[in-house]
């Protein structure tokens, strides 16, 4: 478990599934993702499962949890990739950079990834300016990387180095 001033980051527990639910089935939030919005919670229950059977004692994805409620996750879903997701209600609060603020040098701690890298949607401006302010630098672009709902969607990818 990671803290900061507002938030604790940690492992998930089965009671998040509503809170999460709430976020995965968000269209807003989930505007920029990999999939489309949960339409049901046993499709969150899915992600559910898999972040609580990951959670090791080197933790590497977390939920992101304020005032008692789980808000988002962010970390390391892929072998140096990180990610990150919020409820549209605690966006523009500075939240996803002040838990990646933490979890960054986390996971260069438990890790032995030379880098960590990021994958989003050009057209997410938050998301990518959240990104550059936490240090990461554009790498190169694609087109028509993801096809949600009959829509193509483009790759701007970051990359952070290992510090020295």
């Amino acid at each position: 478990m990671l803290q900061t001033d507002r938030l604790i980051l940690r492992a998930a527990r089965q009671g998040d599934l509503q809170d999460m639910f709430a976020i995965y089935s968000d269209p807003r939030a989930m505007r920029y993702w990999s999939t489309t919005p949960h339409e049901t919670p046993t499709v969150t229950q899915e992600k559910l499962t898999r972040m609580i059977a990951g959670a090791t004692d080197r933790l590497v994805y977390f939920v992101i949890e304020m005032d008692g409620r789980v808000i988002g996750t962010a970390g390391m879903h892929k072998p140096d990739e990180v990610g990150f997701i919020l409820h549209p209600d605690y966006w523009r609060l500075g939240i996803v950079t002040e838990a990646m603020g933490a979890i960054i040098p986390h996971l260069f701690a438990v890790s032995k990834v030379q880098q960590l890298t990021a994958d989003a949607d050009p057209e997410n401006t938050a998301s990518v300016n959240c990104l550059k302010k936490l240090g990461f630098q554009e790498t190169h672009r694609a087109k028509n990387t993801f096809f949600i709902n009959g829509v193509w969607s483009d790759s701007v990818y970051l990359a952070l180095p290992r510090p020295a």
